[in-house]
């Protein structure tokens, strides 16, 4: 417990710090666009959104990628919010995969926030975590592609994939040396974080775009199609025969739904 009250204190410490300087703060206030965070999911790091931070960047769009810790929901959605609260002007929140859960947890009372994109994401109810709406509909295989548990100190366990395994499951459409890199560099992410209930979600009482693949192997397509549909999404997209990071094979198409999301929720 010492250890995650200094973890968090750490983190509180470094997005005070990024207020102060934040390059978001910076192009949002001289940008009458709106800022876009992402929130990357398991497994994954910020890099896999460069696809869409370059295609963000040159339609003029302040862009900040979280590093999201992948400790907890709970714990991930406050420092996400931390940045939405050190960030000037409006901000469009995008999630991947776990980071579906974070940034639906990550609004709080920041009313800046002004629509939410779920990237082959979860879009849980109060209540729910991502592991179980994962296993709700067949089709996903993580499981069997997990490496040993990791055990900490404070008792939990960090998850990883197997790297030979990596490919297949989580990045069958990506170019298989960049595949190998993002093998190589994944993000663990605690048991516990995907097990841990949702709290009230701000989709209820936003606007909400999704896109996903039609061969996510992480997220079966059933239950994001069934999340989407629940949050009421104002459009969504299914790429055919895309994997679970549509974010980096597809990042024309992820980046045109983003400032969609942008330009409507402007009006």
């Amino acid at each position: 417990m010492r250890t995650f009250t200094m973890i968090k204190t750490a983190i509180a410490a470094a997005v005070i710090a990024l207020g102060a300087v934040s390059p978001a703060s910076a192009a949002s206030s001289a940008s009458d666009k709106p800022t876009v965070v992402l929130v990357h999911g398991a497994f994954a790091e910020s890099a896999s959104w460069n696809g869409v931070i370059t295609r963000l960047q040159a339609q003029g769009y302040p862009v900040v990628a979280a590093a999201n810790p992948l400790r907890g929901v709970r714990f991930d959605a406050d420092y996400v919010a931390s940045i939405v609260e050190h960030t000037r002007g409006p901000v469009i929140l995008v999630g991947h995969s776990y980071g579906g859960a974070v940034i639906s947890n990550a609004v709080q009372d920041n009313s800046n926030v002004k629509a939410l994109v779920y990237v082959a994401a979860f879009a849980p109810d109060k209540g729910e975590n991502a592991a179980e709406l994962s296993g709700r509909y067949p089709g996903g295989t993580l499981g069997p592609t997990l490496a040993a548990p990791v055990t900490l100190k404070d008792g939990n366990k960090d998850l990883y994939i197997q790297q030979d395994k990596f490919a297949q499951q989580f990045a069958a459409d990506v170019a298989a040396p960049e595949a190998a890199l993002m093998a190589a560099s994944q993000r663990p992410i605690t048991e516990h974080a995907l097990h841990e209930a949702s709290g009230d979600p701000a989709w209820k009482h936003l606007p909400s775009w999704f896109i996903y693949g039609s061969a996510d192997k992480n997220i079966p397509e059933a239950a994001l199609k069934f999340m989407a549909e629940r949050a009421g999404s104002k459009k969504t997209v299914t790429i055919q025969d895309a994997s679970h990071v549509v974010m980096t094979s597809n990042p024309e198409k992820v980046a045109a739904l983003i400032i969609e999301a942008a330009e409507q929720s402007a009006h």
